[in-house]
C-alpha cells in the first residue's frame, strides 16, 4: 500500500508533466511578463486581472499561434 505523501508526489509529477499543464504555465508567464511591462510603462503595477484582460484582448491568440507553429516544427 503506497503513502499518502507518495500518492501525491506522483500525482504532483504527473501533472506537472502534462501537455495541458506545460501550456498553462507558458500562458501564465507570458500574462506575468505582459504585467510587469505594462506597469513598467504606467509607473505602477497594473495588477493581475487587468494584464491578463489586456494580453487575452491583445496577444493571446498570436501567442497560441506561434506557439502551435513552433511545435509542429
Amino acid at each position: 500500500m503506497s503513502t499518502p505523501v507518495k500518492d501525491s508526489s506522483s500525482a504532483n509529477d504527473l501533472l506537472k508533466n502534462s501537455s495541458l499543464y506545460r501550456e498553462f504555465q507558458a500562458e501564465r508567464e507570458e500574462i506575468l511578463r505582459h504585467k510587469w511591462i505594462e506597469s513598467e510603462k504606467a509607473g505602477r503595477d497594473i495588477g493581475f486581472e487587468h494584464a491578463l484582460t489586456d494580453w487575452i484582448v491583445k496577444h493571446r491568440s498570436n501567442w497560441r499561434r506561434n506557439r502551435q507553429t513552433a511545435a509542429t516544427n
